[in-house]
């Protein structure tokens, strides 16, 4: 996930009732007095035939069907964008912006209608002031083309020249384009010649699909499977060399390294050192903000409605086990051909997923993209809901990274280890066993929230010297995890026998949290407080990671399976 000004901070996998303000950017309504009749385009640079029919394309095909259809692939210039965004900001600031939306599929199509339909206005754009990178292009393709860091926006008649000095200031040709109109029309022309016309609102309000809906056969043989009925392991040490190797579980250093994450040494926690990325807002006082992106397809997949609000509880419990309250949603939802009624199904039911979470945890989902048909003839791919999501820290500075500190940390376990069901769909399943099946164990909501309360709590009043949720892999890969990130060891015992389940099973609400030996009282009182489960499990130090009578094995060479299996699969 990249932020204009912050760099690109995450490669792992995305208040209560507040007053929540938002710009909504293209809602303005232009009623007839504003009729500010200008429209003006910040050419970053000029229209090509990149991301011609893209998401049209992606939106109505699958992978295979055809070389003629392909779209041309767009390119990014983060650096223009950061210019870009920087350009409008300051155009807002001075007053010279009415409206103002990103052009993203279908291009200026896309775009002026939704504007215009949002506004109650008609729009009329003359596509010959549209630079353009080669001749030829005809005007369909400058009306659909995709080309990257473009904006729209709308400014009052008679200040065109100090908007457009803001964007040359910044390095970008700004051009206007068009003019508002009240007719209610989307009015496109070539050198003068219309050649589209059609009402915005009509192009706007398109009809309700009532989808056909199947269940997936899939589901009862994969529902079907008791995990009560697998083979206790051998060696429990040698499962967990294997899931820290697993990608799904591995370092993800060899991917947020080819990027800059410290841009205008903001960043607090740096990807790998925590659960979520922190980075204090300059200008802002002590406020702080975390982000995270997460998804699990095997559980989507398992079973759509569940997999998607455990998605949205993971993205959620990760900035709290950071210090930060969980506060706006963006998602990006990746499916099959929803033509298929199974696969619609999936769709519809992860949908439903993520909006009811999103209630539960009192999140603003404000914005995503989904992203059909991707199919070959092998098949769909999973059903893949991404959440990316930010929350607040009132205090940057009372945040928590997943890293033990040095010896003589209690080590806390907030939750409940959970019975064999707990191995539905993980990956202990999926590595170990070669097998994708059973039912996700189900979000308990309430347990689930007192459980992200008592993280911020412990760590805004300064209890928690470390904290890390518990997914893929359970309990043993989280405190091999905070072993390595820390450098240290701990040793462990369970509130149970150890068994496959107790270990590896992924049942959510969870999280282990390093406590000063002092502090453990008071960090206990805040869980009853909170009602959340919590006991103390083990202690921090030395150069192992033990769990009592299942696990001792040296926290280096937990480090090195763990950081070395990206690289090595990326450099086959």
């Amino acid at each position: 996930m990249g932020l204009g000004q912050m760099g690109q901070l995450l490669a792992e996998r995305a208040l209560r009732r507040r007053r929540l303000e938002v710009v909504a950017l293209g809602r303005h309504r232009l009623g007839e007095r504003d009729h500010p009749g200008l429209l003006v385009d910040p050419i970053t640079r000029q229209v090509g035939r990149d991301g011609i029919g893209g998401c049209s394309v992606l939106a109505s095909q699958e992978f295979g069907e055809g070389e003629e259809r392909r779209p041309t692939v767009q390119i990014g210039d983060p650096f223009t964008e950061k210019n870009l965004i920087e350009a409008c900001l300051e155009a807002v600031a001075a007053g010279l912006v009415v409206a103002m939306k990103d052009m993203g599929a279908a291009g200026v199509t896309c775009t002026t209608s939704e504007m215009a339909a949002a506004g109650g206005v008609g729009m009329r754009v003359e596509l010959q002031r549209i630079p353009r990178r080669e001749a030829g292009i005809p005007p369909w393709e400058v009306m659909m083309s995709e080309s990257q860091e473009r904006m729209l926006l709308v400014g009052r008649r008679g200040q065109e020249e100090p908007l457009l000095a803001i964007f040359r200031k910044w390095g970008l040709n700004a051009v206007v384009v068009g003019e508002v109109t009240d007719d209610g029309l989307l009015t496109i022309l070539d050198g003068g010649e219309v050649v589209a016309q059609v009402s915005a609102e009509f192009l706007t309000s398109p009809p309700r699909y009532e989808m056909p809906v199947e269940v997936p056969t899939y589901l009862a043989e994969a529902h079907a499977f008791d995990p009560a009925t697998l083979p206790e392991p051998d060696d429990y040490g040698a499962v967990l060399l294997r899931l820290l190797a697993s990608p799904n579980v591995a370092s993800k250093r060899w991917v947020f390294e080819q990027y800059d994450h410290t841009v205008q040494g903001n960043t607090v926690v740096a990807p790998g050192r925590g659960d979520a990325a922190v980075l204090r807002l300059r200008g802002y006082g002590s406020l702080g903000i975390a982000v995270t992106m997460d998804g699990n397809s095997r559980l989507v997949y398992l079973d759509p409605y569940e997999g998607a609000r455990l998605a949205v509880a993971e993205a959620a419990r990760n900035l709290s086990a950071v210090g930060a309250e969980p506060l706006i949603v963006t998602d990006g939802l990746n499916f099959g051909n929803p033509d298929k009624p199974d696969r619609y199904y999936q769709f519809r039911e992860a949908v439903r997923g993520i909006a009811d979470a999103c209630r539960e945890f009192d999140l603003a989902v404000v914005s995503g993209n989904v992203s059909f048909y991707n199919e070959s003839p092998e098949g769909a791919i999973y059903p893949t809901p991404i959440i990316g999501m930010l929350g607040v820290l009132p205090d940057v500075a009372r945040h928590a990274t997943m890293a033990f500190p040095g010896a003589g940390a209690r080590i806390l376990f907030l939750g409940e280890l959970g019975g064999a069901a707990s191995l539905a769909g993980s990956e202990y399943l999926a590595v170990i066993h070669g097998r994708e099946a059973g039912r996700p164990v189900p979000l308990d909501a309430m347990r689930e929230q007192a459980v992200q309360r008592t993280l911020r709590r412990l760590i805004r009043e300064g209890l928690a010297v470390a904290a890390h949720d518990c997914s893929e892999g359970g309990v043993a890969v989280a405190l091999a995890e905070s072993c390595i990130a820390g450098g240290t060891g701990a040793h462990v015992r369970l509130p149970e026998p150890p068994t496959a389940a107790a270990l590896f099973g992924e049942a959510p609400s969870r999280a282990i949290v390093a406590v000063p030996s002092h502090r453990v009282a008071a960090a206990l009182a805040v869980a009853r407080e909170e009602g959340a489960p919590a006991c103390v499990i083990g202690e921090t130090g030395g150069e192992r990671l033990v769990i009592e009578g299942a696990i001792d094995l040296p926290v280096a060479q937990l480090e090195a399976i763990w950081e070395s299996a990206i690289p090595a699969a990326m450099n086959r």
